[in-house]
């Protein structure tokens, strides 16, 4: 060593410190990787994407070349170090070079190199892959050795070196993402996202039409009745049934009816409409939306009667109601309907119907009412009051006030209410 130069040792010093810095970058670079972006660059045939994801298949590997090769570079400079500080300081020299050499590394060997990998991974990592892949190879024997003495280690702090963590998302870890996207992703096509993420929080019940509210053909009517009913209709689908919507027989379609809506009225009868009408399709009020999308695709269906447990008809569900979730109303007519069950007031209030559906009222007024008990105002607002007032009077339910406003023997008709501000 007392041969060589000075600026050779200080040339010899950079280098390691140029190397230092690249294993560390490197380090850093790999782990902070966006997996799935990651997988993404690797379906799309990326050769640095496809580098990278070889050597994450075993990050202990990885880690392990990455230290081996760090360790022994920041060694060998500390040595050099020493050395230059003895020709130049004598004795002193050691403390020296250590204090100066430790400054060094932390700077431009670890800080800063680290920092620029962790906000530009792809860009270190990818290169970097080029020469850790050909090392791995190379430095295999150490790397099995090292790595076999802290697998078992970290055996016996019960950590299974052998299981990788799961890289799956949960439904809520899946909206935070779609959340997070910014610009990356369309503000309606985010809706669009965390509608479909929603759905299976859902069940068709939520977004029935009540019984009392669904419009159907009742073949104890009278022909002309029914006749002039299907000639004015504004649904393309009506169920048909007799007597009661309990005992339903089928599902009209109008393309079906227009056989003999052109015809003599005198030669219809009810034989005919049942006859053209489709056979009806059941289906449970507790079934998730997202299984109840996939059931209407299966059995190639657009419209179902919803039952309860004992199989009394409590609805009527359509795809559109369901697509409506997922991309919100696109019928002129629904919008209608819901933007009249519930008004604007002044100084904050918003007159509510009764039978408005809490989701709607949520998603509408972007309030946060339970949802898993009563799908309607009136049904939330017996069930936290356990009566039907026969009086006006005023209440509150977590963070929303209550005034009811219309009142009849059987329930609230209308409310007026607001959120409480804190």
């Amino acid at each position: 060593m007392n041969d060589i130069s000075i600026g050779l040792l200080f040339t010899v010093l950079a280098s390691l410190i140029i190397l230092s810095a690249f294993f560390s970058s490197s380090e850093t670079s790999m782990m902070s990787l966006n997996r799935y972006r990651l997988k993404h660059l690797v379906n799309k045939k990326h050769k640095g994407a496809m580098r990278a994801s070889l050597l994450l298949n075993r990050p202990d590997r990885l880690i392990g070349v990455i230290l081996i090769g760090n360790n022994l570079v920041n060694i060998f400079a500390t040595s050099i170090a020493t050395v230059i500080g003895i020709r130049l300081f004598g004795d002193a020299g050691i403390a020296i070079a250590t204090l100066g050499l430790t400054v060094v590394i932390l700077i431009f060997a670890e800080v800063t190199p680290k920092t620029i990998a962790a906000l530009h991974p792809e860009k270190i990592a990818f290169p970097a892959s080029l020469v850790l892949k050909p090392l791995l190879s190379l430095l295999a024997p150490f790397v099995w050795m090292v790595n076999s003495v802290s697998n078992r280690i970290a055996r016996l702090f019960g950590v299974n070196t052998h299981t990788a963590p799961s890289e799956q998302l949960r439904p809520e870890e899946l909206r935070t993402v779609v959340d997070e996207a910014g610009d990356l992703i369309p503000e309606q096509h985010q809706g669009m996202l965390l509608n479909v993420l929603d759905l299976e929080k859902a069940t068709v019940e939520d977004i029935m039409i009540p019984r009392n509210e669904v419009i159907g053909i009742n073949l104890d009517s009278p022909v002309a009745e029914l006749l002039s009913q299907l000639r004015n209709s504004d649904y393309t689908r009506l169920p048909v049934y007799k007597g009661d919507i309990n005992n339903a027989v089928g599902i009209l379609h109008l393309r079906n009816a227009l056989r003999f809506l052109h015809g003599d009225d005198s030669k219809i009868t009810h034989a005919a409409i049942k006859r053209f009408s489709g056979e009806p399709y059941f289906v449970p009020e507790g079934t998730p939306l997202h299984t109840q999308l996939l059931n209407f695709k299966s059995a190639k269906r657009r419209m179902a009667l919803v039952v309860d447990e004992y199989g009394d008809v409590q609805g009527l569900v359509t795809m559109e109601d369901l697509l409506e979730e997922i991309v919100g109303d696109f019928t002129t007519n629904r919008a209608e309907e819901e933007n009249a069950d519930i008004q604007a007031l002044a100084q904050g209030w918003q007159l509510i119907e009764g039978s408005a559906s809490i989701r709607d009222i949520n998603r509408n007024l972007n309030w946060n009412l339970p949802v898993d008990g009563p799908k309607t105002l009136n049904g939330l607002a017996m069930e936290y009051l356990e009566d039907i007032p026969d009086a006006r009077i005023s209440f509150r339910i977590g963070d929303y006030h209550f005034e009811t406003e219309k009142l009849s023997v059987k329930m609230i008709v209308t409310a007026k209410a607001r959120a409480i501000n804190h």
